[in-house]
């Protein structure tokens, strides 16, 4: 299969038009069979579901070449799982699993031309999503929803090499008890936007968000979850229900315990032990882990151990044996690896 003659080294990270999407509609209690279409436009009414409330989920995952030339995407049962909890929050009808991970390969494989070669540093962005499509003006769920997968070819995600973060400790809850910051929806993402840029504007790369009900334990980012180091290599992340379950975190848990031999521990974090910690990064799909190096607390400065020159050793060691099992260089765990054939 020839490639589309695409710059793959200087792709940015953005949105380029690929050849297929696939779309699947619910109407009268039930999906259809889902296609495959050309047409990368979406006509919905103007009352629709979506646009008055908000009615919206998402998922993101990754489609790659191996070293060996396979195309693989990363743990898709998992994102099928999360989506349907983010529907069920949000009382929209699950996308069956299977048939989301059918989806997934249906629509990698129709845009495998896009695909970058391996050792490029790209990757192919995946975006399944579901909205409620049908004239909604009461606040009640819509009665029709959409759901529909599209790719786009994406560069790395550090150009030029991997630097230190500096995040500020946010101002801004990013969610509440009892609320929905534990499920993937687009309103979520909406509330943060303020807030990032807030932070961009002030030079920092993100936000650290803490807990809305006490403001002393540790959450996450806008859209990653944390990761910490021990001085004494043991692997923390924070633990709450209103922390969005990251793939990749669960992933580098698993990865520290029985690759690494390093002892893992989710539990609360507060704010005041992280000065202690000796590594911290943000943990997601478009850059597995993102280093922190600096974290300010109103003034207060917290540097890490690791500094602001390059990513910890033990963060590290993650980071590369998470990317090795993900490019076929590491043996991955049975069912990791889902192949497009």
């Amino acid at each position: 299969m020839e490639k589309k003659n695409i710059d793959w080294e200087n792709l940015g990270f953005g949105y380029v038009q690929t050849d297929k999407r696939y779309v699947s509609n619910y109407k009268d209690g039930a999906w259809d069979e889902g296609v495959l279409t050309e047409d990368a436009n979406v006509v919905i009414n103007e009352c629709a579901g979506v646009l008055q409330y908000a009615q919206t989920i998402f998922e993101g995952m990754k489609a790659y070449t191996t070293e060996d030339g396979r195309i693989v995407t990363f743990r898709p049962d998992l994102n099928a799982q999360r989506m349907a909890d983010s529907a069920r929050r949000l009382e929209m009808p699950v996308f069956p699993p299977d048939k989301f991970v059918d989806a997934v390969v249906k629509t990698v494989k129709a845009n495998a031309a896009y695909v970058p070669p391996y050792g490029t540093g790209a990757t192919l962005y995946v975006r399944p999503y579901m909205f409620g499509s049908n004239a909604v003006i009461g606040v009640k769920p819509a009665d029709e929803y959409q759901f529909r997968v599209f790719t786009t070819p994406v560069g790395p995600y550090f150009k030029g090499g991997i630097k230190p973060l500096t995040i500020k400790v946010s101002d801004f809850d990013r969610a509440a008890p009892h609320g929905t910051g534990h499920i993937k929806a687009g309103l979520n993402y909406a509330m943060s936007l303020h807030a990032i840029v807030t932070a961009h504007e002030e030079g920092y790369d993100e936000n650290m968000y803490l807990d809305s009900a006490t403001r002393t334990h540790v959450e996450e980012t806008g859209g990653a979850n944390f990761i910490f180091v021990t001085k004494d290599k043991k692997i923390v992340t924070p633990k709450s229900n209103t922390i969005l379950p990251s793939i990749t975190r669960r992933s580098l848990m698993h990865v520290a315990k029985e690759y690494l031999g390093l002892e893992t521990e989710e539990r609360t974090v507060t704010l005041e032990e992280v000065k202690d910690m000796a590594e911290c990064g943000l943990c997601g799909t478009a850059a597995v882990i993102s280093p922190v190096g600096k974290i300010v607390d109103h003034g207060k400065e917290i540097v890490m151990p690791s500094g602001m020159n390059e990513m910890g050793p033990v963060t590290k060691q993650l980071y590369d044996t998470l990317t090795g099992i993900q490019m076929g260089r590491i043996e991955a765990p049975e069912g990791w690896l889902k192949v497009i054939e």
